[in-house]
């Protein structure tokens, strides 16, 4: 809060110079109201020697419309406290009520302790009195800068914690319309006890959708537990999740209390929940069913309540189809289904997560930056992020790191050596066998459109597209089986069957294997 005493400032060097000293955005952007041009270009001229960028203002009406449009953006306003139309105190009531809250330093010429503690009561952050005293003014400035930079910050830790703790929807960031039709289904289903499935690819956010599930409904005082199905063994799965008698195999030296009997009336969260092998889908059926569980090594059956919430980023569809995942599990777990679309197709939402990743690792690393140079948000929204928020996430903290200015510009995001390594991994000498299957000598791998040109055989075109798509995501193996819909394994016999080797170099898409599939190469760029 600000003050309106008289002070004595020839004393006060000291406490001018350490608030001088306080690290402040470079070139911050200052809001000038004053109707008197003589005033108002003194102190325009003051704050520019000071480095600021100063926008100055005769009538506020116009401050007011631009700060409403989204024109302008401020990280101080100093106002005038009597201005024609519009009075220093009912501009800042208005800037707080559309939600405006730059911190606000009103100047009159009137030294009343009334007139101060309305100005502060509207909202404003310091009262200043004519005759201007300029080392005054600019501490007041730089205090304010300084405030507003702490609770920001502030905010932003508040922010991440929610969302590290799952604490309420509103520690999701995003506008796009597929994310808010997640929150709202998540939203709905909170206070119920059904089953969830939520679906989408890797680093979408799906236990953070499920935690907002858990945190905002009526098992919130319950435990919270999440497991990877795909990170822990089959033979130590089932002990983690159901529980062992002591002896019950050999290193049970005690008895182990399984995850659903650990999450009692709250939610238990089996992530990569399509990588279960089929033993344990069956127990896990059964489990579902019943409502209860046997310990390894036990006959006595144990009733469990925790909500059950899963997810994967596979098709399970295709898994059912494959004979990988047991039909009758799915629809078990596939109650209340929500989706989460890929970041790529949410582009809305790229920007105010990049914006909140800045904030957070700018705080905990103690590091002053800013926002975004304007190319280096244009690489934020052109960028496909196949891996998801996870990948935008590392991204920024990465570029915080290595960041030395106020902003972050595109050479902290994208790294050289990175892509110098890539460019130097020499292409492996394809096989006869592939060489031939690769080789496009017509628009659509192999297809000419000449009448006595023989037809390719449905096997071949496919076996030509699956290799188009293998090395288009440069040999990666999970992406392309994601990519073509198919199981890892079908993939990898797919492979085996036309001769490829599995541990072949991977080398970048060509322009013409891009184009004739209709990808614009600047996509992958």
């Amino acid at each position: 809060m600000g003050s309106y005493a008289t002070v004595d400032w020839g004393t006060l060097v000291p406490v001018i110079k350490d608030f001088m000293d306080i690290p402040t955005r470079p070139n911050p952007k200052l809001a000038i109201i004053e109707d008197d041009i003589d005033i108002q270009e003194l102190i325009c001229a003051f704050f520019r020697q000071k480095s600021f960028q100063v926008f100055p203002y005769g009538d506020p009406r116009a401050l007011l419309k631009d700060v409403e449009r989204g024109e302008a953006q401020f990280d101080a306003i100093i106002t005038d406290l009597m201005l024609p139309n519009l009075s220093g105190i009912e501009l800042t009531k208005k800037l707080r009520s559309i939600g405006n809250d730059t911190p606000i330093i009103l100047i009159t010429a009137h030294k009343s302790s009334e007139r101060a503690i309305e100005a502060i009561e509207a909202g404003a952050y310091d009262f200043v009195v004519k005759p201007i005293h300029f080392p005054q003014l600019q501490v007041s400035v730089e205090r304010a800068l300084h405030f507003k930079r702490i609770r920001n910050e502030n905010e932003t830790l508040k922010t991440a914690v929610a969302i590290k703790e799952g604490v309420g929807m509103d520690g999701i960031i995003g506008r796009s319309p597929g994310l808010l039709k997640a929150i709202d289904l998540a939203k709905r289903v909170s206070d119920s006890s059904a089953n969830v499935f939520i679906t989408g690819e890797t680093g979408t956010g799906k236990e953070v959708i499920a935690k907002a599930i858990h945190f905002f409904g009526s098992r919130s005082k319950h435990p919270f537990i999440a497991i990877n199905c795909s990170a822990i063994p089959e033979n130590l799965l089932e002990s983690e999740l159901f529980g062992h008698a002591k002896g019950s195999f050999t290193g049970a030296s005690d008895k182990k209390v399984g995850l659903f009997e650990e999450a009692g009336e709250g939610t238990l969260f089996l992530d990569e929940i399509g990588d279960l092998s089929l033993t344990l889908q069956a127990k896990l059926l059964r489990t579902l069913q019943d409502r209860r569980i046997k310990r390894i090594g036990e006959n006595q059956f144990r009733a469990v309540n925790a909500r059950i919430i899963s997810a994967t980023h596979k098709h399970l569809k295709e898994e059912i189809r494959e004979k990988q995942f047991r039909e009758d599990l799915f629809f078990r777990l596939n109650v209340i289904p929500i989706h989460l679309p890929p970041l790529r197709q949410r582009r809305e939402d790229i920007l105010p997560l990049a914006e909140f990743f800045l904030k957070k690792f700018a705080a905990i690393n103690g590091k002053k930056i800013d926002g975004f140079q304007k190319p280096a948000l244009e690489y934020l929204l052109k960028n496909q992020w196949i891996g998801n928020v996870r990948e935008l996430e590392n991204a920024i903290e990465r570029a915080v790191v290595l960041c030395e200015g106020g902003f972050l510009d595109t050479c902290d995001l994208v790294l050289d050596e990175f892509a110098q390594i890539e460019s130097e991994v020499p292409a492996a000498p394809m096989p006869e066998s592939e060489r031939s299957l690769t080789s496009e000598p017509a628009p659509f791998f192999g297809l000419v459109e000449v009448e006595t040109a023989p037809l390719l055989t449905l096997e071949e075109l496919t076996n030509r597209y699956l290799l188009f798509a293998l090395n288009r995501n440069n040999g990666a193996k999970d992406k392309t089986a994601r990519d073509l819909g198919i199981d890892r394994k079908t993939l990898y016999r797919r492979l085996q069957e036309i001769n490829v080797q599995l541990n072949m170099q991977p080398r970048p898409p060509t322009q013409n294997e891009m184009e004739p599939m209709g990808v614009p190469s600047s996509f992958t760029q």
